[in-house]
């Protein structure tokens, strides 16, 4: 009988440390960057360069959203069918600078809609995936969802855990440029056929 009661102690013990390691877990996976966004809730197609409709997959309800006036960085994540790149839009219309992105992975895809920028950070490290050299992987930081997806400094030659990479020559030009206005936009479309007549006036400029 003593026999019976340990087994029932220790079955205890262990299924209450086990839960409170996966509530722990689950709590600081919600309170640090780069969480895993596995299935997608959102669809983002744009209509024209500044006008948007979001759909939501799981109602099938769709909006439209009309950013005219309004500084916003479109990210057309890199996935087939995508660009993967991210374009700089003036509250003029103008797209007036654009870079190559990388997002998330498929076990992190980044997601889709139209976000505010909440934070700001110029040297950051993830919590959640820190570098092992110890130096900052998240540096000119723009978070964007409270789940700590945000636009920042990083290679854009591999997938990200979810946030959005932008080419460490770039980065520095939209972190300075954009503020807690700032939109930003995530598609799985091609933006291109709205940004391909500034881009070319760009690139003979340069």
């Amino acid at each position: 009988m003593y026999g019976v009661k340990i087994f029932f102690v220790a079955l205890f013990c262990f299924t209450s440390v086990a839960w409170a390691e996966l509530t722990w877990d689950e709590e600081w996976a919600k309170k640090n960057e780069e969480p895993s966004v596995k299935v997608l809730t959102h669809e983002l197609i744009p209509v024209s360069k500044t006008v948007f409709k979001v759909i939501n997959l799981d109602t099938q309800k769709e909006k439209t959203i009309d950013l005219t006036g309004k500084n916003f960085i479109i990210v057309s994540v890199r996935e087939p069918g995508s660009d993967g790149r991210f374009y700089a839009v003036d509250n003029d219309g103008t797209v007036w600078w654009s870079g190559a992105v990388t997002s998330g992975a498929d076990e992190f895809k980044s997601p889709s809609g139209v976000f505010p920028i909440i934070q700001k950070k110029r040297y950051h490290m993830s919590t959640l995936f820190p570098d092992e050299s110890g130096e900052n992987n998240m540096n000119y930081m723009m978070k964007f969802t409270n789940g700590g997806h945000a636009l920042h400094e990083g290679s854009v030659d591999w997938m990200s855990h979810g946030c959005i990479h932008i080419d460490p020559k770039d980065v520095p030009v939209i972190y300075k440029w954009s503020t807690f206005k700032t939109k930003v936009v995530i598609t799985r479309h091609s933006y291109m056929p709205f940004a391909q007549e500034d881009l070319r006036k760009i690139y003979i400029k340069r």
